[in-house]
């Protein structure tokens, strides 16, 4: 038999390929990817959503979104869902994976991500909350909502977290805000919000936590050296040591004596801030009608109504002044409760 040449080795080659190249096609329709199933993610085209109201969204998107909210929720802290956006763009992707898994290292917060329980009016009934003794973190924390006027439904939804669980966590965190006040006794005033924020900074490592420690450059002198030589302090060690606040199952204990509960996580009583404020709100009173008999005494021969009207002249740069304070107070609240709903 005659040795095969190039040639014939070639026709050979072809004739096999032709004759096997429809069952290639086959082949390789079925193993590889259709290129319309994996279209690039973009803002024309986007992934599904991975849970109801889930709107997924790029590094440059949410990078943009992040800095946006923060300067307009800066320059009006009104925007609510502006304040709720910066927590979630902030959040993702390190630390709210690692809030998750510290609940599912907790056999609380795993069955909490299991049943995943939301805190609303109906869940807690209130009714029945407010027939629990005093004592009790559910009376606590109903009393809470009746003096502030305010509902557990206005948590706003998680959207921009991609993981579905981990859109529940941040999810839990909003709803269960009002029980740390509870917990701590902290009061709904400025600077209790700001104590309360730097105990779930060190508690939860949430980002958005540790911004809002920044609003004590914005309290009184006065205030500020109260927050960084008590309250500071008191919120870091307590929150770093504390269990995480995330794995209580607030709904099964709302029965429980406060102190106990608090005791039971590791926590201790912050000074009263209630106590202390009102004690410089009555010296303040005291020195300023100290003020007002010295103007007065001072100017024994000025006629009756001269000396009424420089009364009423220092009274009224007195209301003024505290009218100030109140404002900046208001509205460093509003920040502050925007913040809360994040």
């Amino acid at each position: 038999m005659a040795a095969p040449t190039s040639t014939s080795l070639a026709r050979a080659c072809t004739h096999c390929l032709r004759s096997r190249a429809p069952q290639l096609s086959r082949q390789s329709s079925q193993h590889l990817p259709s290129i319309s199933n994996n279209r690039t993610f973009s803002v024309l085209h986007r992934p599904p959503p991975n849970y109801p109201g889930h709107v997924p969204l790029k590094l440059p998107e949410r990078l943009f979104l992040a800095a946006g909210s923060a300067i307009m929720s800066f320059l009006d802290p009104r925007r609510g869902d502006l304040i709720a956006l910066l927590g979630e763009t902030t959040a993702q992707p390190y630390f709210i994976y690692r809030l998750r898994d510290t609940m599912l290292k907790h056999p609380t917060g795993r069955r909490i991500l299991r049943d995943r329980p939301r805190i609303t009016s109906q869940s807690l009934s209130l009714p029945y909350l407010r027939s629990l003794p005093s004592n009790t973190i559910g009376a606590t924390y109903v009393s809470w909502l009746d003096r502030e006027g305010v509902s557990p439904d206005t948590r706003s939804e998680v959207r921009y977290i991609d993981d579905a669980e981990c859109a529940y966590v941040m999810q839990r965190y909003r709803e269960c805000h009002d029980f740390y006040h509870a917990i701590t006794g902290l009061p709904i005033v400025r600077e209790g919000e700001i104590a309360l924020k730097v105990f779930e900074y060190a508690n939860t490592g949430l980002p958005m936590t540790g911004l809002s420690a920044f609003s004590t450059f914005t309290v009184k002198k006065e205030e500020r050296d109260r927050l960084l030589s008590v309250y500071f302090p008191w919120a870091i060690r307590n929150g770093w040591k504390a269990e995480s606040l995330l794995n209580v199952y607030w709904e099964e204990v709302l029965e429980t004596d406060v102190q106990e509960m608090r005791d039971r996580l590791g926590i201790e009583v912050p000074p009263d801030l209630r106590k202390t404020r009102a004690e410089i709100r009555r010296k303040k009173r005291e020195e300023r009608g100290g003020k007002v008999k010295t103007v007065t005494a001072s100017a024994p021969a000025a006629t009756a109504s001269d000396t009424t009207v420089e009364t009423a002249r220092v009274e009224t740069e007195a209301e003024r002044e505290e009218r100030e304070q109140l404002e900046i107070e208001r509205k460093a609240m509003e920040i502050l409760e925007q913040a809360d709903k994040m």
